[in-house]
Order: C-alpha cells, then sequence, then structure tokens
C-alpha cells in the first residue's frame, strides 16, 4: 500500500463561489449562500471573505448578519450547485476511472502508476479553464494524508505530503486534525494529555484501544501516517449516509432541517454516480444526553433526487421526533437500494 498515489480534490467555497463566478459583481464581497428575505435559515456556504469576519457554515443566519451586516446573502440552489459538480467530475474521470466522490464538492482520485503531480496540475488547469472555478489539491499515499494536505492552503492550494515526511509533518498539528476526531473525542483525548498528533503517536496503542475500541487503533496509525483504505469504487454497499455531531447541542429544528437539505443533496450526488435508487430513508438524532432515535420511512417508488429524500427526511425530523431535548448529532441514511442492471418493478392498480 506504500506506493499508492492518492489525489483529494476540495472544491473551494463552493456554492459560494458557484455564485461569484454567475455573477461577476460578487467578486470580492463577503458572499453568504443559505441566507433569506428573513433572520431565519442557516449558512451553508460562506465566502472566504466573508469568513474573514468569522462567518461559517451551520452558523445561525442572524449571527451571520450581525457579524457580517455587508455580507450579501443567497438563497440556495440546489439543482445548479449538482449540475456544476457533475461537469467537476466529468473532469475526474478523463484521468482516472477511480474515484470516491466524499460529498457534491470533493472527491478522492486513486492515480496509482501514473504522475499524480501532472494529473493534479491538469485537474486543477482543466477546472480554471473550463469552469472558472478554483480547487484546492492534496496528493499522498493514503486517504487521511491526501485530504489532510488538500486542507493545509486554502483557497487554491496544491500541497504534497510525502510518506517519508509524514510523521515528522503530523507531529505539531493539534489533535483535531486526525480523521475521525470530533468534538468529543477531543475532550477525551485531551484528558488523556494528547493534544497534538505527536502526542498519540507516543501513546501506548493498548491503551487507546481498551478506552476507544477499533478507533483506537485506527487514530494510532492515523497519527503516523498510515491509512490502508482503499478508494472505493464499485463496491456494492447496502447503505450510506451523511451526520455530524455539532459543536454546541441545537434545540432549533429549522437548523436541523437545514442540516438535512445539505445531506440529501450530498447523498442523492452519490446516488446518481453510482448509479443507485433508494427506497428507505432513515434520520438519526442522538440527544444531548446520547440516548438515540432513528426513523425510517420506505418509497413505493425508488429514487435518487435530492428533493424526494429531502422531503421525506424533513417530514420524519418535523412529525417522528420530540424536541424536549437539544440535539448533539444528526444523521441521515439511505438503503434498501435498487443496483444498477437490477430490475424495477412497477405496481400497477386497476379498478
Amino acid at each position: 500500500m506504500n506506493n499508492r498515489s492518492i489525489i483529494h480534490v476540495d472544491m473551494d467555497a463552493f456554492y459560494a463561489s458557484v455564485e461569484e463566478r454567475d455573477n461577476p459583481s460578487l467578486k470580492g464581497k463577503p458572499i453568504i449562500v443559505g441566507g433569506s428575505l428573513k433572520n431565519r435559515g442557516v449558512v451553508t456556504t460562506a465566502s472566504y471573505e466573508a469568513r474573514k469576519y468569522g462567518v461559517h457554515s451551520a452558523m445561525a443566519i442572524y449571527k451571520a448578519k450581525k457579524l457580517c451586516p455587508e455580507g450579501i446573502f443567497l438563497p440556495v440552489n440546489m439543482a445548479k450547485y449538482k449540475e456544476v459538480s457533475i461537469e467537476v467530475h466529468n473532469i475526474f474521470k478523463r484521468y482516472s476511472r477511480i474515484i470516491e466522490p466524499i460529498s457534491i464538492d470533493e472527491a478522492f482520485i486513486d492515480v496509482t502508476g501514473k504522475n499524480p503531480f501532472f494529473i493534479a496540475k491538469n485537474i486543477k488547469r482543466d477546472i480554471k479553464n473550463e469552469l472558472n472555478l478554483t480547487a484546492s489539491i492534496g496528493i499522498s499515499v493514503n486517504k487521511f494524508l491526501a485530504k489532510l494536505a488538500s486542507d493545509l492552503e486554502k483557497p487554491d492550494g496544491f500541497t504534497v505530503i510525502r510518506q517519508e515526511e509524514a510523521m515528522e509533518f503530523l507531529k505539531p498539528l493539534p489533535i483535531r486534525k486526525l480523521w475521525g476526531v470530533g468534538p468529543k473525542t477531543e475532550k477525551e483525548l485531551n484528558r488523556m494529555g494528547i493534544y497534538t498528533i505527536g502526542d498519540l503517536q507516543d501513546y501506548d496503542i493498548k491503551v487507546l484501544v481498551d478506552r476507544f475500541g477499533k478507533k483506537g487503533r485506527e487514530l494510532s496509525y492515523f497519527s503516523k501516517g498510515i491509512d490502508n483504505r482503499p478508494v472505493e469504487i464499485g463496491i456494492t454497499t447496502q447503505s450510506i449516509g451523511e451526520e455530524e455531531t455539532f459543536k454546541e447541542d441545537i434545540s432549533n429544528v429549522e437548523i436541523l432541517d437545514h442540516k438535512l437539505k445539505e445531506y440529501s443533496l450530498n447523498l442523492s450526488h452519490k446516488l446518481e454516480l453510482k448509479g443507485y435508487l433508494t427506497k428507505t430513508i432513515t434520520v438519526k438524532i442522538k440527544y444531548e444526553d446520547f440516548s438515540t432515535e432513528t426513523r425510517s420511512s420506505t418509497l413505493y417508488i425508488p429514487t435518487d433526487d435530492y428533493l424526494a429524500i429531502y422531503n421525506v427526511s424533513s417530514s420524519l425530523l418535523k412529525n417522528k421526533f420530540s424536541f424536549d431535548k437539544k440535539v448533539r448529532l444528526l444523521g441521515l441514511t439511505v438503503s434498501n437500494f435498487i443496483y444498477p442492471n437490477d430490475p424495477i418493478q412497477l405496481s400497477f392498480h386497476t379498478k
């Protein structure tokens, strides 16, 4: 696995960048996508100019307006972003058939046996010349390091982490930079005296496994730059999901509903790229007391449509959960797939 060449491509402030491209008068201005005429909803994406004011995704719109009163607030145009995402992935396909979409605006590309630097530069060039957008790219020997690299020099970054330098490169970075370390895990690691990735490199792996189970072993490996997961393509999966543990527990159902819109778009895009149709949609909530509830709905007609997934998940959220406790985690999963070449059986009713 040491001779792999993995590229991670992450589009820069994707929704905001598409809006700026399509309306040049917005260039250089603080763009905040997710706004509405009322001070409701949450931020989906903020341009880098808006981020200078402290605006970030999942922030309530009213708070973003306080931080950035000169911001330009735009509604989410899911259909447009999906079309542009397809164009971006079509560029990837020129250079490799081993592509793993992570979301609507990022993907892993396995180019083992080829020149990764030449390919990555060509991908950046094609995205810029053909779509008038920028992407940040990371190159390394595995998925973890490639994704970490792409995040280090945004926007329009190009970063390489070589295997022989990975251990020293990782050592001073904060522990939250490790894949799989969210706010809860970060606090637990801090309590163990682990604040940097270097601290974790030196920690007894047996203690980590006792504390975190299999995840402890994985974190130890990641801290040393080891990640043997393949770039997955064409694997028949049983379910595809999106979830997030929030930095602060949430009581606002509208914010949760907005997150479901994001999840639905990403899942719809993944289904389309895989050629799957889904029949079962599941919403998962973990509350502030760590209790968990899930609610599911099965469709009569399988779909990969964003609005269909969102409408069902939104209905589950609003009608099947009680919100007497705050929410620390929200997840959306699609399953019960119709795979490519599977027959789709339709029911016909006669009077």
